[in-house]
């Protein structure tokens, strides 16, 4: 499919990156380029090789992203491990560790996430990556409300089917005030590291350079490590959410629909985001499936509300709510510094067992629920169109 060109952008010289969909404004052009005819063909070559229509390459970028990334979280992890800021201990689930191991992907993800922008010129930097809608503290608050309200509707239900039990209070005085504090900055580190990674820089970037095929490989390739490395905890789950995206998918492929790139994204960032869920502590195959469920759900909040703020509310609260409210496993794990008891009962497949209540196949309607509600309150109205056709013309592979 041929991209849309905007007759107000004035002509740009070649091998720099066109405007990206969405934005307005002239292009800021800094050097004066070889006309493309008059260079030599090597350099033609490269500059084909690296830019696309919408600039840098997809697949470019993103490698520019992972090793920006991994070499700034190497740094920062170095200076926060030697400062004995950070342990690095996988399972040391206290309130402290959580925060300052999740401060060091967070600044490793900005540092990387703003360098690729400016590599790119995108306007706006880091808010050209899905966090641009309009209205970004409504969503956030309302996704907070909902992500709460989501998890205690499951542990309410599991509670009264027998399969969790209530145990004592275990926190008094200054504690509780001072550990739900702790908890809620480390856990808004950790939805906005994962909704950063996952909804906003990788779907924004996948969609406009991915099609069915590419999309098919990255989950074939999924697949086949779970299958040869023999990577346990739960990779039944990857498998299924890799199964129940490739007919929609390919439809959407061969219709050739518009947007159809957004949800190639989707596909393959929701299997990924279950996907580095299978090292974690006690998980089973339902919390894995879980996990890349509710990886979509956030993307149809993405589509549904214009921006990534919702899903990073949403996100924050649920971990809130289970770890720390609660507290219950998350993900098979039990953190210190918890405001009530809980403990599951019964069988694993209606309580979660390890897994906590992300491994309980009452989650799943929980998830459900949840894109319900983005949907009935966040329907596509006028705002929410707006974004609609900036995400069609992005679908175009560069």
């Amino acid at each position: 499919m041929n991209s849309t060109e905007d007759p107000q952008l004035p002509e740009i010289p070649p091998g720099l990156p066109e405007a990206q969909p969405g934005e307005t404004g002239t292009p800021i052009r800094t050097l004066e380029l070889v006309p493309a005819e008059k260079e030599p063909a090597e350099t033609r070559a490269l500059l084909w090789a690296l830019w696309g229509s919408r600039g840098l390459r997809a697949g470019w970028s993103i490698l520019t992203f992972v090793v920006l990334f991994s070499f700034l979280a190497s740094g920062v992890g170095y200076l926060f491990f030697h400062f004995h800021l950070a342990s690095n201990q996988k399972y040391d689930v206290t309130a402290g560790s959580a925060f300052f191991s999740e401060l060091i992907f967070f600044l490793a993800m900005v540092g990387a996430a703003a360098i690729v922008a400016l590599i790119e010129r995108r306007r706006g930097n880091l808010l050209a990556y899905n966090l641009s809608g309009p209205g970004g503290g409504v969503r956030f608050l309302s996704g907070f409300v909902s992500g709460f309200a989501a998890l205690s509707v499951l542990i309410g239900a599991l509670s009264l089917g027998g399969w969790l039990h209530f145990g004592i209070v275990a926190l008094s005085g200054f504690d509780i005030l001072k550990y739900a504090l702790i908890w809620a900055g480390a856990f808004l580190l950790v939805a906005s590291v994962e909704e950063g990674l996952f909804r906003c820089y990788l779907q924004f970037t996948l969609t406009r350079g991915i099609n069915f095929w590419w999309a098919l490989g990255v989950i074939a390739l999924i697949c086949g490590d779970l299958v040869f490395r023999g990577k346990g905890n739960g990779i039944w789950g990857i498998y299924g959410i890799a199964a129940l995206g490739l007919v929609p998918c390919l439809v959407l492929h061969l219709k050739k629909a518009a947007g159809s790139g957004f949800w190639q994204a989707t596909w393959v960032t929701s299997t990924l985001f279950g996907f580095i869920h299978t090292s974690n502590n006690g998980e089973n195959w339902i919390g894995i499936f879980a996990a890349a469920l509710i990886g979509f759900a956030f993307c149809v909040s993405l589509w549904a509300t214009g921006s990534a703020w919702w899903a990073i509310g949403c996100h924050a609260a649920w971990d809130w709510a289970e770890t720390y409210f609660y507290g219950a496993a998350d993900s098979g794990n039990v953190a210190s510094g918890h405001y009530l008891t809980t403990s599951p009962a019964g069988a694993a497949l209606w309580s979660g067992g390890t897994d906590g209540p992300e491994g309980s196949v009452l989650v799943i309607p929980v998830v459900l629920l949840l894109m319900v509600i983005v949907l009935v309150f966040f329907r596509r109205g006028k705002i929410a169109a707006q974004a609609t056709p900036a995400m069609s013309q992005a679908s175009q592979p560069a």
